[in-house]
C-alpha cells in the first residue's frame, strides 16, 4: 500500500474549482446519478461497510449516524456541512472547499437524496470570507448544469444548498452550537440529549457532517463501501487527510490511507520530509489543540483511530504539529492555554475559571515563579476541568498539559528550578 493516495482530494488542482463540465469529465457526480436509482437503505449500507468515521474530530461512526436518521419518521429533516474548521493547526477543509466544492455539494445533495431533505445548510467559518463567495459560485453552477435546486437530472428530486457563517467562535465547531448559531442564536452547546437526530436544526431532525465526511461520500458510492473500508484498517476505513506544519520540513495537506506510520507521514520524502533545517524531532502534537502530544518514541505507531487510542494519541481533526528541540513544551502549552481561554464561551463555571486558573499557573511556570503546590493545583485543575465541564471544549482543553506533563516531566521540573532546557522562556 502506497504511503499517501489521492480519493477524496483526487480533483485538488486538477480541475477548475467550480467548472461543472471539468468535474463531470473527472467522474464527478457519477455518484449522485448512481444514488438517484438506488433505495435510501442501500445507500446507507455502502456508507456502513465503508467504515468511514466523522472527520472533523469525534470520530464517529458516520454509517450508525445515517442509519440511526433514516429510522427517524418525522419531517422534514435538515443536512448540514460543518466547516467551521476552527481547530488550531488544521486547514485540510479549506483545501476542499477551495480546491473542490462541488465533491461537498455532491455528497450533500446524495444525503438529502438518503433522508429526502429539501435544504442543505452549510457552515462556513467567519475566516473563510473569500471561500464563501466561491463556493456560492460553485452552488450556482451546479443549479445551472442540473444537479442542485429543483427537479434534480430530471429526478424529481429538489435539494437546495444555503451558505451560513458565523463569527469566528472556536465553540461553534461543536455541532449543537453550530445549529444554534445558524438559528440565529448565541452559539452554545445543547444539552444532549435529545440527540440531533431527532431535535436538531429548527427542532427537526437533522444530519451533521464534517466537509472532509461529506467529501467521502462520493468516492465510497463510486468503488463500493467494502473497497472504500479495505484500503484503511479493519476499524479505520478509507484514507484521512492529514495536516502539517509547524517545523515539519513539507508543511501542507497530504492524503494517507489509515495504517501508515506517524514515523512515515512526518518523515516520509514524499509527505513531511522531517524536520526543517535539519534539527531533531522534540515533540508533535496530533488533532489540533484539543489533541494529544507525542514523543518520538511513538513515532512507530499506525496512524488509525484504533493504533493511536492505544497510546493515549488520536486522530481528532487531523491535524499534525510538528516541534524541533529548541521549542519549549511549558512555552508551548501556555499557548494552547491561551487559546482555549480566550474561546471558552462561558457556559460553565468549571471551563470558564478553571482554565484560566490553569493558564496563570502555567504563566508562573514559564517565568519561574511556580511552587510544587501550584503543580498539584494544576493537576487537581486539569481533572476537574476535563471531568465536569459541559461540552468537549472544556473536556478537552488540558489533554495537551497532561500528555506533555506524562512524556516530559523533567522540563517541567526543571521550571520550578527557574530553568528552561530550550532557553525560550524568561526566567
Amino acid at each position: 500500500m502506497p504511503k499517501s493516495l489521492n480519493i477524496v482530494s483526487a480533483n485538488c488542482g486538477k480541475v477548475t474549482p467550480g467548472n461543472v463540465e471539468e468535474y463531470v469529465r473527472a467522474g464527478g457526480y457519477e455518484s449522485l446519478k448512481k444514488a438517484l436509482s438506488m433505495q435510501p437503505r442501500a445507500i446507507v449500507d455502502e456508507v456502513v461497510a465503508s467504515g468511514l468515521r466523522g472527520r472533523g474530530g469525534a470520530a464517529f461512526s458516520t454509517g450508525s449516524k445515517w442509519a440511526h436518521l433514516l429510522e427517524v419518521r418525522e419531517n422534514p429533516k435538515y443536512i448540514v456541512c460543518n466547516a467551521d474548521e476552527g481547530e488550531p493547526g488544521t486547514f485540510k477543509d479549506k483545501l476542499l472547499l477551495e480546491k473542490d466544492p462541488l465533491c461537498v455539494i455532491e455528497g450533500m445533495t446524495i444525503a438529502g437524496r438518503v433522508f429526502d431533505s429539501h435544504d442543505g445548510y452549510i457552515y462556513i467559518r467567519g475566516e473563510y470570507r473569500s471561500i464563501q463567495h466561491s463556493f456560492q459560485k460553485a452552488i450556482d453552477n451546479a443549479v445551472a448544469a442540473g444537479y442542485l435546486g429543483n427537479n434534480i437530472l430530471g429526478s424529481g428530486f429538489n435539494f437546495h444548498l444555503h451558505i451560513m457563517t458565523g463569527a469566528g467562535a472556536y465553540v461553534c465547531g461543536e455541532n449543537s452550537a453550530l445549529l444554534n448559531s445558524i438559528e440565529g442564536k448565541v452559539g452554545r452547546p445543547r444539552i444532549k440529549p435529545p440527540h440531533l437526530a431527532e431535535v436538531g436544526l429548527f427542532q427537526m431532525p437533522t444530519l451533521v457532517n464534517n466537509v472532509e465526511t461529506f467529501a467521502c461520500i462520493a468516492p465510497i458510492l463510486r468503488m463500493g463501501g467494502e473497497a472504500f473500508h479495505a484500503i484503511g484498517t479493519a476499524e479505520s476505513g478509507g484514507t484521512k487527510l492529514v495536516c502539517l506544519s509547524g517545523h515539519s520540513a513539507r508543511r501542507g495537506v497530504y492524503e494517507v490511507p489509515f495504517g501508515v506510520s506517524l514515523r512515515d507521514i512526518i518523515f516520509d520524502p514524499e509527505l513531511g520530509g522531517g524536520i526543517a533545517g535539519g534539527k531533531e524531532l522534540k515533540f508533535f502534537h496530533l488533532g489540533g489543540l484539543s489533541g494529544s502530544i507525542g514523543c518520538p518514541a511513538q513515532l512507530d505507531t499506525p496512524y488509525s483511530y484504533e493504533c493511536l487510542v492505544r497510546t493515549g494519541l488520536s486522530v481528532g481533526s487531523g491535524a499534525v504539529v510538528v516541534a524541533d528541540e529548541s521549542v519549549c513544551v511549558v512555552d508551548y502549552l501556555k499557548g494552547v492555554l491561551e487559546f482555549f481561554l480566550h474561546e471558552s464561551c462561558g457556559k460553565c463555571i468549571p471551563c470558564q475559571k478553571g482554565i484560566r486558573q490553569m493558564y496563570t499557573i502555567i504563566c508562573k511556570l514559564s517565568e519561574g515563579k511556580a511552587t510544587q503546590e501550584d503543580m498539584c493545583l494544576l493537576k487537581e485543575l486539569a481533572c476537574m476541568v476535563t471531568n465536569v465541564s459541559f461540552c468537549g471544549l472544556g473536556q478537552t482543553s488540558a489533554r495537551a498539559l497532561m500528555s506533555a506533563w506524562k512524556h516530559f516531566e523533567p522540563e517541567f521540573a526543571a521550571h520550578l528550578n527557574k530553568q528552561c532546557p530550550a532557553g525560550v522562556c524568561k526566567l
